[in-house]
């Protein structure tokens, strides 16, 4: 019977993690690095990306930073060569980056911009995705981060519900497609207050008392960038080896 160091240890994988600057991203390379992943942080912020792999090499662990543009197909295949170059392999790839900052009806949204939430929030998951298959081992584990809006109605946020919605249904088609030579996953995450989500709602860290308090979620408060990664490394490790093509719901409550 496996131990649980060797169910949820991720020692001698290669993760990439895409949007891995700040917020949900950084979470997640952290925590995948705490689980003994070696970490290629992806984003277009290269200052951030660096900031985050240094504090964890600082903190004994492995890590590179790839200034990424997930909108650009040839610098989508370039960071999995990257993970290549550095280590030899490719295990682990998680669809982070994506967000939208506008909140609007639909019918008052600037066709740009929901173009730009197509590109960001679908399409790149899908190339990404293919990246990732197309470099991985047997036995490779992608992961992508959706939204509960993908499942609920949140005003003024038609455009990244439906790029929400349909990256669930892209796991579940990859899963089918890759299996079962490559497991695929999904989170989605509730009410974390990062830069984008507050920027989307309008919101300081002064209004954040009382918008946990308006939201009242069963579990009692907002979520951080850690209940995210801790989520990513189930799907990521050896424990969900029989889970496949599953979109999970990390949101406080129901």
């Amino acid at each position: 019977m496996s131990t649980v160091e060797d169910l949820f240890g991720l020692a001698g994988e290669v993760a990439v993690v895409t949007g891995a600057g700040r917020g949900i991203g950084e979470g997640i390379a952290r925590t995948l690095a705490g689980a003994g992943a070696r970490v290629v942080c992806a984003a277009r912020r290269t200052a951030e990306i660096e900031r985050v792999a240094g504090d964890i090499r600082d903190a004994g662990g492995q890590a590179i930073a790839v200034t990424t543009d997930v909108t650009d197909q040839s610098a989508v295949d370039a960071l999995a060569q990257a993970a290549l170059d550095e280590w030899g392999k490719l295990n682990i790839w998680v669809n982070n980056a994506g967000g939208s900052p506008l909140q609007m009806p639909l019918t008052e949204l600037p066709r740009e911009e929901w173009d730009a939430t197509i590109a960001l929030n679908l399409t790149a998951i899908w190339a990404g995705s293919c990246a990732a298959a197309a470099n991985m081992e047997d036995g490779g584990r992608i992961v992508n981060i959706s939204s509960i809006a993908a499942e609920i109605i949140v005003p003024g946020s038609g455009h990244y519900s439906a790029a929400k919605a349909a990256t669930n249904m892209l796991t579940r088609t990859f899963a089918q497609e890759l299996g079962p030579r490559i497991r695929v996953n999904c989170v989605m995450p509730g009410a974390v207050p990062t830069e984008i989500m507050m920027k989307a709602m309008n919101l300081t860290d002064e209004d954040l008392p009382g918008f946990e308090e308006m939201i009242h979620l069963p579990a009692g408060r907002l979520g951080t960038p850690q209940d995210l990664g801790a989520a990513v490394l189930y799907f990521s490790s050896k424990a969900t080896e029989w889970v496949t093509g599953q979109c999970l719901r990390v949101s406080g409550g129901p």
